[in-house]
């Protein structure tokens, strides 16, 4: 038995979760820090490394605290973040500038012109990321950057947040020394073994001259989490409170190992419901390409397996937007939900409001409601875009179906079902399956599977999961509402694919049965 910290980098907060490998929660602690915004450019999210590094000091100190442990005895600690979340640095290892967080959009015209590039030249990277180069990914992030920012000229490399975390806390002052992530290489960067590694440069630079040889600027070893990116450094182990030496296992992203942390195996799909929604899957390593999906990696999620990632590019945002709106709390509007049932608002809502991540790829749409009447309110609208949301991960599972992708299973992760159970029948209903939900919050968990694998606790992710990762609940759905969402279904798919791809469809009966299924 050992004790192992895993560490959740989230959009605003870093959370620092102790336990013990025979499975006791020992300690969880939280610590904020800043997004930095810009009024006059609402695309733009970016926040500071030094930040990050001072919450993961102050959280890793109070979970020790927490937990009434001495911090010599932690034998591991993992790393998860969000991203894409890019920042440039020196030759140093020290940031040029602020990370351009997953949120930051600025690059939108960056993605367009690489997605038209890899298109025009066939090549089959742009096939693996779904057909789509996102504006949230890392080279049209690094584009940008180099394109607009004074000080790119001392640029030397750059990294996701996971891998420049674990090369900070192991004290890495070279970026050819630092391992870099493939769940983060393979998403956000089109790196696949199946061409070598990194795409083709002579590609990048027809996109752009200043991204000419940028891949030798992104030297260091790709690695599965199994592998160890370094180890914690006198410096790093003194300001956290641990023991200097102990392993970092090459980090991921935070949806990747809340996957992981619910239980994740082959055939389960799991919804890390949160901020936006990232859908993840293991897949069989002989799998192919699939249209719209974030993107198909080898070893991203579990080092043996095909990652599978696909997503909403909002969802709590969506219903934090309605609640502010309307000028009341979230919790209050979401309490008059209770004996909603399905299709009674007479409301239809596409969640486009951040754009679409999964099918069409389309930063450029916005969300739309129909059917309102002049009685609608504000809880119509919230019970609207939790259906839609549902409905709308529908068209996604039918899509990574259509791919090879084993569904068995369906569970809803993240910190929005953990208080959701509304949202959690709508989705049983609405997809006709069962939603198993874990029981606590699997935040954190994937990095403790992951960090009791570098202390050599575990010999598997499987006997590590079997070991941490919590019971789950399970939402069963009803007959009747299934009916009713069997119809909604398919009018939302007419709408979604009719507004979004230009697909000819018959929008007049569209209003008319919202009206009949109102009742």
């Amino acid at each position: 038995m050992a004790i192992v910290a895993g560490v959740d980098f989230g959009t605003l907060s870093v959370r620092v979760t102790l336990m013990e490998t025979s499975g006791t929660h020992l300690g969880t602690a939280v610590a904020s820090y800043p997004l930095h915004t810009d009024p006059a450019d609402p695309y733009r999210a970016t926040q500071s490394h030094a930040d990050h590094m001072a919450a993961l000091a102050e959280a890793t100190r109070a979970a020790v605290a927490d937990a009434g442990i001495d911090g010599r005895d932690v034998a591991a600690i993992a790393c998860d973040t969000t991203g894409s979340s890019v920042i440039p640095v020196d030759a140093a290892m020290q940031p040029v500038g602020e990370y351009y967080l997953w949120c930051d959009h600025r690059a939108h015209r960056e993605a367009a012109e690489i997605t038209a590039t890899f298109r025009g030249a066939g090549h089959e990277a742009i096939d693996w990321c779904g057909g789509v180069y996102s504006h949230e990914w890392g080279y049209a992030k690094l584009l940008h950057f180099l394109r607009h920012d004074p000080e790119a000229g001392r640029m030397a490399s750059a990294f996701e947040h996971c891998d420049m975390v674990a090369a900070t806390l192991a004290g890495v002052t070279r970026p050819e020394a630092a391992k870099r992530s493939v769940c983060a290489m393979g998403h956000k960067w089109m790196w696949n073994p199946r061409w070598g590694g990194l795409p083709p440069a002579s590609l990048l630079a027809e996109v752009d001259p200043l991204l000419a040889g940028i891949n030798d600027r992104l030297v260091g070893e790709v690695a599965t989490s199994d592998r160890i990116a370094g180890h914690l450094c006198p410096e790093w182990a003194e300001r956290l409170g641990l023991a200097a030496g102990i392993p970092i296992p090459v980090g991921a992203f935070d949806a990747h190992w809340d996957a992981i942390g619910a239980g994740c195996r082959m055939g389960d799909i799991v919804n890390v419901v949160g901020t936006s929604t990232c859908i993840i899957a293991e897949g069989p390593a002989e799998i192919g390409t699939i249209p719209g999906l974030c993107g198909l990696v080898p070893g991203s999620v579990h080092p043996a397996y095909m990652g599978v990632e696909a997503g909403q590019s909002a969802t709590g945002d969506v219903f934090d937007a309605i609640a502010r709106r309307a000028g009341r709390p979230l919790s209050d509007l979401a309490a008059e939900l209770i004996d909603y049932r399905a299709g009674q608002t007479g409301l239809m809502r596409i969640p486009w409001d951040n754009g679409d991540r999964t099918v069409l790829v389309r930063p450029d749409l916005g969300g739309v409601t129909l059917g309102w009447s002049l009685a609608s309110t504000a809880a119509d609208e919230l019970f609207a875009a939790i259906e839609g949301m549902a409905l709308h991960v529908g068209v996604i599972l039918d899509r990574m179906g259509e791919g090879g992708v084993p569904a068995d299973r369906i569970i809803n992760a993240g910190g929005v079902p953990q208080r959701g159970d509304v949202l959690n029948q709508v989705y049983a209903d609405a997809l006709g399956r069962e939603i198993l939900v874990p029981a606590a919050s699997p935040v954190g968990v994937g990095s403790c599977v992951f960090a009791g694998l570098a202390a050599g606790a575990f010999a598997t992710v499987e006997e590590g999961q079997a070991a941490l990762c919590p019971p789950m609940r399970t939402y069963a759905p009803d007959p009747a509402a299934r009916a009713v969402y069997d119809a909604l279904f398919a009018l939302f798919r007419d709408v979604y694919f009719a507004l979004g791809e230009g697909r000819a469809v018959d929008l007049g009966r569209v209003l008319p049965e919202l009206h009949r299924l109102r009742g």
